[in-house]
C-alpha cells in the first residue's frame, strides 16, 4: 500500500477507500485526501470517464495507488460489482464514501414528478444501493461508510426542494444504518458540507458567493480538501466510536441565526 503524502492526515496505510463520484468536484477532493493519507483508492464514475483517469494518474504520480471504475449507482447490481473491484484488486474495502449526486435548481411550484424523481433516485436511492452493497462487503471485518449530504438536508434553499429532500434522507438512511449494521463492526456517518467552492463558482453565482462570505463565521467559502479531511477522519481509527453522526463542514454558517 501507499505511503501516506501528507503526515499530518490520521494514517490510513494499508487500508483501501472507495469514493463514489470521483470524477465531481468534492468526489475528487475526498479521493486525493484518502490517498495522501495513504490509502488505495477505487475512483468511481459514472459517466466521467476522463476525470477519474486524470485523477487516478494524478494519485499515481505522488506514489499513491488508485484504480477508476464505472457504475450507475441506482442499480443495485452495479453496486456489488462497484464494491468487487476492490475486492478483486486489493483484496479489502475498508472505507467508502459515497460523493456522487446531482444538485439542479428548480421552483417546487411546477416541478414534474420526473424532475424529483431523477433527483432523489440519483441522491438517496444511489446512496441507499451504495451502503447495502458495501456493508455486504465489509461484514464480517467492519469499517466505515461516510456519505456525502449537505447543509440543505436540514436548512431548506429556495429552489432546492427536491435536492434538500434527497439530502434529508441521505442523513436519516446514515443514522439508520448506523444502528442497523453496528454490529458488524460498520460505522456509517455523513458529511453535510456547505458552499464548496469550484472553478467558476464567483462568476456563475457572484451575488450568493458574496451572500455567503459576508454570512459564514469563518468568511470564506469551503475547498473540497475540507470535506476530504473530515472524511479521513471519519475513515481512520480516530473515529472508531463515531456512527450515526452528521458532521457538518460549513464554515460555522449553521450557527448564524436566521432572525
Amino acid at each position: 500500500m501507499p505511503p501516506r503524502q501528507d503526515c499530518g492526515l490520521p494514517d490510513l496505510s494499508g487500508t483501501v477507500g472507495l469514493v463514489t463520484g470521483a470524477s465531481g468536484g468534492i468526489g475528487s477532493g475526498v479521493a486525493a485526501r484518502l490517498a495522501a493519507a495513504g490509502a488505495a483508492v477505487i475512483v468511481h464514475h459514472h459517466r466521467g470517464a476522463d476525470r477519474a483517469a486524470a485523477l487516478a494518474a494524478a494519485i499515481a504520480d505522488r506514489g499513491g495507488q488508485a484504480v477508476t471504475a464505472t457504475a450507475d449507482l441506482t442499480r443495485p447490481e452495479e453496486c456489488a460489482a462497484l464494491m468487487a473491484v476492490a475486492v478483486e484488486r486489493y483484496g479489502r474495502l475498508d472505507a467508502v464514501v459515497a460523493a456522487a449526486g446531482v444538485q439542479p435548481v428548480a421552483a417546487l411550484p411546477g416541478m414534474s414528478v420526473e424532475a424529483w424523481r431523477e433527483v432523489l433516485d440519483t441522491n438517496a436511492t444511489g446512496a441507499f444501493a451504495t451502503v447495502q452493497a458495501a456493508a455486504t462487503v465489509m461484514t464480517g471485518h467492519g469499517g466505515s461508510i461516510t456519505l456525502i449530504a449537505s447543509v440543505e438536508g436540514t436548512r431548506p434553499a429556495g429552489g432546492h426542494a427536491h435536492y434538500c429532500a434527497s439530502k434529508a434522507a441521505t442523513i436519516m438512511l446514515a443514522r439508520s444504518a448506523a444502528l442497523e449494521y453496528g454490529g458488524a463492526g460498520i460505522r456509517v456517518n455523513t458529511v453535510s458540507p456547505g458552499l464548496i467552492d469550484r472553478p467558476g463558482l464567483t462568476q456563475d453565482w457572484p451575488d450568493g458567493v458574496q451572500s455567503w462570505e459576508r454570512a459564514a463565521p469563518l468568511g470564506t467559502l469551503g475547498e473540497s480538501r475540507d470535506v476530504g479531511d473530515a472524511c479521513v477522519f471519519l475513515a481512520s481509527p480516530m473515529a472508531r466510536w463515531i456512527t450515526g453522526h452528521d458532521l457538518v463542514v460549513d464554515g460555522g454558517m449553521s450557527a448564524v441565526p436566521a432572525w
